[in-house]
C-alpha cells in the first residue's frame, strides 16, 4: 500500500515536472515515462535516506539507554564497593563491643555482650563481611521484652510471637531437638561450620554469638550486623517434628509492613538473599522444605538495613550430625556466593 502511494505521488510529480518543462499537458510517450522514472528515483532515494536516518536515530537511542544502564550499574557497584570498604577495611579481627550511637540502638535491652570478627586469610579476599547469627543463646532473654517494630505497630503475621503483638521476647529460649540437644547448641554448631567455610572462600565473618551464651538480644545482634557487615544470616531450627528441610523466613506481603522503614527500603534485598541461600543449599544436597520460604513478621527483618534473613536449617527431627552440618555450611556458603 505504501509503495503504491509513493508510486502514485511519483507519477503525479513526474507529470507536473513534464508539464513545467515542456509547457504541454502531460500525456503518454517515452518523454513522460522518462520524467516519471527520474522523479520516482529521486523520491525513492529521499525515502531511503529518511528511513536510514530513522534507523540510525533509533540505534543511537538504544545505545544511549544501554550506556545509561551500564553507567547506573557501574555506579551501584562502586557504591557497594565503598560500602564494603567502609565496613570491613578499618576493622580488625577480635571482639566487637556495642555502640549506643548506632541507628536503632535505643531499642535494644540486652547489649553487654560482644561479637567476634574473623578476618579471612585466604589468598583472594572478598572484602565482604557476613554476619552469622547462631539463634538463641542469651540467658534471661526470654524474660525481657523488646519492641517488635521501630514505630511501635503490631506484628502482622504470627511466628513465635502472635500477630497483633507489639513486643516480643528479647531472645527466646528456642526449642529442643528430639535427641535432647538445645536449639541454641545446634545453631552454634552450624554457625561455626559456616564460619570456617566462609573464611576459606575469602569472606570475613562477624560471629554474633560465638559462645554458649552472649548477652546480645535480637535487636542488638541486628544493629551490630547493620553496622559491621554486608549481610546477616540468622540460623535456626523450627519446632516441627517431621524432619522438614531448609527454608528462609520471607517478608510478609502486607502493604503496611512492606511500607514501614527500614523494611520498605530493604525487603527486596532480604528476599534475594533468602532465595540465593536456598538455591545454594539445594546444590549442596540439603533437603528443602516446600518452595523454600515461609512468611513471618520478624524483629530481625523489622530492624535490618542490610540484606538479612532468618534461615531455618531443619526442625526438631532433622539430622544434625557432623556430615549434615557440613552440607548445610557448604550450601549456605554457595548461597552467599550466588548473592554477591
Amino acid at each position: 500500500m505504501a509503495v503504491c502511494c509513493v508510486l502514485g505521488i511519483a507519477v503525479l510529480a513526474a507529470g507536473m515536472l513534464y508539464q513545467a518543462k515542456t509547457g504541454k499537458p502531460r500525456g503518454g510517450g517515452a518523454d513522460s515515462y522518462q520524467v516519471a522514472s527520474d522523479a520516482f528515483a529521486a523520491l525513492s532515494g529521499s525515502v531511503k535516506d529518511k528511513s536510514s536516518q530513522a534507523v540510525d536515530a533509533a540505534a543511537q537511542n538504544i545505545k544511549k539507554e544501554q550506556d545509561a544502564k551500564q553507567a547506573a550499574a557501574k555506579k551501584a557497584r562502586e557504591k557497594q564497593a565503598q560500602l564494603r570498604g567502609n565496613k570491613t577495611g578499618a576493622a580488625k579481627s577480635g571482639s566487637v563491643s556495642w555502640n549506643g550511637k548506632w541507628e536503632y540502638a535505643g531499642y535494644s535491652k540486652i547489649h553487654t555482650g560482644q561479637a567476634m570478627l574473623y578476618k579471612s586469610s585466604a589468598d583472594k579476599r572478598k572484602e565482604i563481611t557476613v554476619a552469622v547469627n547462631a539463634g538463641h543463646g542469651t540467658r534471661g532473654g526470654n524474660s525481657v521484652r523488646t519492641q517488635c517494630h521501630p514505630e511501635g505497630s503490631p506484628k502482622v503475621v504470627s511466628g513465635s510471637t502472635p500477630a497483633g503483638s507489639t513486643t516480643a521476647a528479647a531472645v527466646s529460649s528456642g526449642t529442643t531437638l528430639l535427641d535432647g540437644t538445645s536449639e541454641g547448641a545446634a545453631t552454634l554448631a552450624v554457625a561455626r561450620a559456616v564460619k570456617e567455610e566462609l573464611l576459606a572462600k575469602g569472606y570475613d565473618v562477624l560471629m554474633l554469638r560465638d559462645a554458649e551464651d552472649v548477652q546480645l538480644d535480637n535487636i542488638a545482634r541486628t544493629v551490630m550486623a547493620n553496622n559491621l557487615a554486608n549481610c546477616h544470616i540468622s540460623i535456626h531450627y523450627n519446632s516441627s517434628e517431621n524432619g522438614s528441610g531448609l527454608f528462609y523466613i520471607s517478608v510478609p506481603d502486607v502493604s503496611s509492613y512492606r511500607s514501614m522503614e527500614p523494611v520498605a527500603s530493604h525487603w527486596r534485598e532480604h528476599e534475594a538473599l533468602g532465595q540465593s541461600l536456598v538455591e545454594g543449599a539445594r546444590t549442596a544436597g540439603v533437603p528443602i522444605k516446600g518452595n523454600g520460604s515461609m512468611a513471618i513478621d520478624l524483629t530481625q527483618t523489622s530492624y535490618s538495613t542490610i540484606p538479612s534473613v532468618d534461615l531455618e536449617v531443619g526442625d526438631r527431627a532433622s539430622d544434625h550430625s557432623s556430615a549434615a552440618i557440613a552440607r548445610i555450611a557448604k550450601g549456605i556458603t554457595a548461597g552467599v556466593d550466588r548473592y554477591f
